[in-house]
């Protein structure tokens, strides 16, 4: 469990920014290390948003409606939601720089895919490569801050892993105006296509600038598993997740026959996982690390409201309001930018509780307003309600992310990194089903008022969550097994 300034693992980190005379100190840290892993860390999240205020200029080009676009957002979080467990267990078996390379090869391919998409088939099937691509770079970069701390033999300084937190939500704040902008100007071909020269960018920096190889074990770290990445429990997780999405997606009409066929998926794969030594998901680490299962309920619920406010209230935007896609980017900018503000002051926090109660607090705040949005409403609390959401979402993201590098057990900050990921891609695939199933083929007030109370219920379950957390209270120990 964890708890705030008492924390003992956090006081390792907050130490490891100084030196012996105290002076501030992020040596072996710097420039060339970060600068590709923040590269690389800026693709899953530019391209879960910046699809958001193109949804609509899609929908009218490909003549289908808002539920039929909503699988563009699904499909790069179903992905994505099996990609990151993966990509940060090959990362912690293979080594974190040769899966960073890889993920960063695919990124491209999936740009020049929908680039030349000719239906939305086609599109559905490159925003699903995208997440898999995309999903390499976090889990990959906390592997290799951690092998990085071992080599220097001090924890990775707390800032520098806000940097990460900050990277992910700045590119989340330009996505929306990025998307919008290039749709108006260029078509929304160019969200596809503007990968390949990300994806070049940051190839070049991290074949340049990344160390190779996999870290020597620590005594904290213990010795690395020559493991399998078990084939069998990825494909298994895949299906079930993706039969779950299926059934999600389809909520106006319910294929009721789905969900038993999800359990006894469920049960398939939670079988086969009890029986591995070394399994893709550890079901009995997140048994005995109840602090971090409960960091994973918490980041998924937060990120399910948010993704719905993201994707649903731009379409709203758009579709009931009359803005432009560029002119629906620049109102939610402040969300965004709130967000990054707040994930730079969270980078600098001791303490996790406080700022992870206030978020679950803002979010429910935010929820009240979006029951006040009509389309009539004026500009300015449009755009409030845009920074009462995106303040949560930057506490969010850094207060989590602390507590995962803090829970994570022993050999295996990749893979915890990833299921990380994981729960918050499958908060967003819920919300996609959510916004299918309130807005049909268009976006109403009437549809946006009920996706705003459901998100308030939820945003109520996230506060007492977060307020009933034993670990996050001060003065407890963090088991980490």
């Amino acid at each position: 469990m964890i708890h705030d300034a008492s924390d003992t693992r956090q006081g390792r980190v907050c130490r490891g920014t100084h030196d012996r005379t105290g002076t501030r100190t992020t040596e072996g840290f710097g420039a060339r290390l970060i600068t590709p892993l923040l590269l690389g860390s800026v693709l899953n999240p530019v391209n879960s948003t910046m699809i958001a205020t193109a949804l609509a200029s899609i929908g009218a080009d490909l003549h289908v409606g808002a539920a039929a676009t909503a699988w563009l957002v699904a499909s790069l979080y179903v992905a994505s939601a099996v990609g990151q467990p993966a990509m940060g267990r090959l990362a912690d078996l293979l080594g974190p720089r040769r899966v960073f390379l890889s993920g960063l090869l695919l990124v491209g391919a999936a740009g020049v895919l929908g680039a030349l998409a000719p239906d939305l088939g086609w599109l559905i099937g490159s925003r699903a490569l995208l997440g898999v691509g995309t999903s390499a770079a976090y889990p990959a970069a906390m592997a290799l801050l951690r092998a990085q701390s071992q080599r220097l033999g001090r924890e990775t300084p707390r800032p520098v892993l806000g940097l990460l937190s900050l990277a992910s939500l700045s590119s989340a704040a330009v996505g929306p105006v990025l998307g919008g902008l290039l749709a108006a100007t260029l078509g929304w071909r160019a969200i596809f296509a503007v990968n390949v020269p990300l994806a070049l960018v940051a190839l070049v920096t991290a074949v340049l600038w990344l160390p190779g190889g996999k870290p020597r074990p620590s005594g904290e770290e213990g010795p690395r598993r020559s493991a399998s990445l078990d084939p069998l429990g990825v494909t298994l997780f895949a299906v079930t997740l993706t039969t779950a999405m299926v059934f999600l997606m389809g909520l106006a009409n319910p294929r009721w026959w789905l969900l038993p066929l999800v359990a006894v998926l469920a049960a398939a794969l939670a079988r086969w996982e009890l029986r591995r030594p070394q399994p893709f998901i550890d079901l009995r680490m997140l048994t005995r690390n109840r602090a971090l299962a409960t960091t994973y309920l918490r980041h998924g619920l937060a990120y399910l409201i948010i993704y719905c406010v993201m994707y649903g209230y731009a379409q709203w935007l758009e579709q009931s309001h009359g803005f432009s896609s560029f002119a629906a980017g620049l109102i939610m900018l402040p969300m965004s930018v709130a967000a990054a503000v707040c994930s730079l002051l969270g980078a600098r926090t001791k303490g996790i509780r406080a700022p992870l109660t206030l978020a679950a607090a803002l979010l429910v705040c935010g929820s009240a307003a979006l029951l006040l949005a009509y389309r009539r409403t004026p500009l300015a609390l449009l755009l409030l309600v845009a920074v009462l959401f995106g303040l949560p979402q930057g506490l969010s993201s850094t207060g989590n992310q602390a507590a995962v590098y803090a829970q994570a057990p022993p050999g295996g900050t990749g893979a915890a990194a990833g299921l990380q990921r994981t729960a918050q891609y499958i908060g967003a695939i819920t919300a996609a089903a959510l916004i299918g199933l309130y807005y049909g083929r268009r976006a109403t007030d009437a549809g946006l008022h009920a996706m705003a109370a459901t998100v308030a219920v939820l945003g109520l379950a996230l506060f007492a969550v977060t307020v009933a957390d034993r670990a996050l209270r001060p003065g407890l120990p963090t088991p980490r097994k």
